[in-house]
């Protein structure tokens, strides 16, 4: 996710601003959650409601397109051991110090019924799914040598034929057949993210212009937003009506989702147009691009997830649910201070690795992690 890929020995400014898009985007999602904005099945939806649905319609997308920029790029790059070591290790910086560090400041909370599996969940990080993002995201990882052996001798066709078998097993059977089915995992797990890495593997393979140009490229995306509001707000209302639908009216905001997929396309597309400048803000876009993985685990932390928009309510009053300008700004103030807050940790994290990087860089393991990483490639 946080990989960095060189373009004339600087990051794509362009794809790099995405990057950091993406991650404001997942934070309004997660936002949305903790504040308890969203629709009710079977309540009549407030006005702050349906504009939290059309910010979660918008935000959906961001996901896919982090996703997709890693597959996007790590398709046509090597896979090293040292990089997967480093994720693993920022994994544990944050999952262990994070939580010794709310220990110390009287922070970390002991409940009556926490259990050995919450041990495990630090101990075990990713195995147990403290972040299923993360954990999806190291098998990806680890499929990626093989899916990059496949894209690079596959025939176009086969593996156009291969894509498509999976988006109609993973992505357009469950989105217009309304029921639950026992394989779907709403996107929320590896075998979607692998799909992703196939199709950016693909666009990027044979250069395919998804959408013509920015315009067309914006215009799928804020179609495609419009439509995933739209199926909200529909199933939502005949809910409350004539009852059903329960499932698939959280259909829409899956992340497996058609729409959802094809506005990460018109979104990623369009930013693959757009030029950025190359000047001071494109510098500090490749600067704090890199650490925006940080953010998603700073906030995402099993003892920070459910409380942080708790704490930031302490500092700037309690989310207005009955005012959407007052909502609005609420967000917006809150996902800054935690974005701000992520990219401040991990620029911490980043100063300790390379100073533990370059002192141990001569030891007799980081020599052999690099022997590895010669011989993988």
């Amino acid at each position: 996710m946080s990989s960095g890929v060189t373009v004339a020995k600087k990051r794509n400014a362009n794809i790099e601003l995405l990057r950091i898009v993406a991650m404001l985007m997942i934070l309004v999602l997660h936002y949305n959650s903790s504040a308890d904005v969203l629709l009710h099945l079977g309540v009549p939806a407030t006005g702050v409601q349906v504009f939290a649905t059309i910010m979660e319609a918008i935000c959906i997308t961001g996901l896919n397109t982090y996703v997709f920029i890693s597959g996007f790029f790590m398709s046509k790059s090597k896979v090293k051991l040292s990089r997967m070591l480093q994720l693993i290790c920022q994994v544990y910086f944050y999952t262990i110090l994070i939580s010794i560090a709310m220990m110390m400041v009287g922070t970390y909370v002991v409940q009556e019924n926490d259990s050995v599996y919450k041990f495990v969940q630090y101990i075990f990080p990713i195995s147990s799914e403290h972040y299923w993002f993360v954990t999806a995201y190291v098998i990806m990882y680890l499929f990626a040598p093989i899916m990059n052996v496949a894209v690079e001798h596959l025939k176009r066709v086969q593996l156009k034929a291969i894509i498509i078998g999976l988006l109609v097993w993973f992505c357009i059977i469950k989105s217009f057949v309304p029921v639950y089915f026992v394989t779907d995992d709403k996107g929320y797990k590896y075998g979607w993210f692998l799909v992703l890495y196939l199709i950016a593997a693909y666009v990027r393979k044979y250069d395919v212009v998804l959408f013509i140009n920015a315009k067309k490229s914006a215009l799928v995306f804020l179609i495609s937003c419009g439509l995933i509001f739209l199926f909200s707000i529909f199933f939502h209302y005949v809910n409350l009506t004539r009852g059903g639908f329960i499932y698939y009216s959280e259909v829409p905001i899956h992340l497996n989702f058609i729409f959802t997929l094809t506005g990460s396309l018109g979104l990623f597309s369009f930013f693959r147009f757009y030029r950025m400048r190359e000047n001071k803000v494109a510098d500090v876009v490749r600067f704090v691009a890199p650490l925006t993985f940080g953010v998603y685990l700073l906030h995402m932390h099993l003892e920070i997830q459910g409380r942080w928009v708790t704490w930031i309510e302490h500092l700037i009053g309690r989310v207005p649910v009955d005012s959407v300008i007052g909502y609005f700004i609420h967000l917006m103030i809150s996902i800054f201070i935690v974005f701000v807050a992520g990219i401040f940790v991990d620029f911490i994290r980043k100063t300790i690795f390379s100073y533990v990087g370059r002192v141990m860089y001569n030891t007799w393991l980081f020599k052999k992690i690099r022997e590895l990483d010669e011989k993988l490639c």
